[in-house]
């Protein structure tokens, strides 16, 4: 092997140990308050809030106008939160409501995503998606609209390149919208379905009222938006939430 091929290996070896230290974050019990709720002139302190009050998981939704009606963000946000959140030891988990994804992978990594999830009606390239994220040095993950049958993450999950399965209890694109009910027996499916490494990740309507039935239904990753911070003091409405979602942690 030459010294550039060898070179290479080394790279992405730590590309890929990096990827499964923020995996492991994603598949334990966490909070990840989605900042697309927040006050926009006040992002980085209201992501402190969360962050002091214990999130280890920011949740960061791009939207391209296109593949969901709303645009929101990209790398440059990422960017802005990456020192702030990975100073905490936290991770930015970057779900993309996009078409075309492959063509964004590279910038939101080097902007410091941790995680980076596609939707599956999004590509018709979802395997190729999946290992450009993982070559980046990022968790993958597999986003599912409500009306997509569970079923079609099997064969990626079984090809190995699936870090974390988002199902989606809304329907994408605007935040404070209903939990859709059917999402709990859907989040029971994927549970059964997954291997315990991958982890399983709900986004839409999660609230005090709502986060101890999604982890009941399996969820260990709830994305949460207005009820974190539309709160007076998000930290203190997390706290509300993660006691909400596991009385007993």
């Amino acid at each position: 092997m030459s010294e550039l091929s060898t070179s290479d290996a080394n790279v992405e070896e730590r590309l890929r140990a990096a990827a499964v230290s923020r995996a492991a974050v994603l598949r334990g019990p966490q909070l990840a308050p989605s900042v697309l709720a927040a006050d926009f002139a006040r992002l980085g302190e209201q992501v402190e809030s969360v962050l002091a009050g214990g999130a280890r998981v920011i949740h960061v939704d791009v939207m391209d106008g296109h593949f969901v009606p709303p645009i929101s963000f990209g790398p440059v946000v990422v960017e802005a939160l990456a020192e702030q959140v990975h100073g905490h030891g936290a991770v930015l988990d970057v779900h993309l409501m996009i078409e075309h994804p492959e063509l964004q992978v590279q910038a939101l990594a080097a902007a410091g995503a941790d995680s980076i999830t596609a939707h599956w009606e999004a590509t018709s390239h979802l395997h190729y998606v999946l290992q450009s994220v993982r070559a980046a040095g990022c968790a993958a993950g597999v986003a599912l609209c409500p009306a997509t049958p569970v079923e079609v993450v099997r064969d990626v999950v079984a090809a190995g390149v699936v870090d974390l399965v988002l199902c989606m209890s809304v329907n994408p694109g605007w935040g404070s919208q209903k939990l859709i009910a059917h999402s709990f027996t859907r989040l029971r499916r994927l549970r059964e379905l997954l291997p315990d490494e991958v982890a399983l990740e709900v986004d839409g309507g999660v609230n005090t009222a709502t986060a101890r039935s999604c982890a009941e239904a399996g969820a260990n990753l709830l994305v949460a938006g207005t009820a974190v911070f539309a709160a007076p003091e998000p930290g203190t409405a997390l706290a509300a939430l993660a006691g909400a979602a596991w009385p007993s942690a």
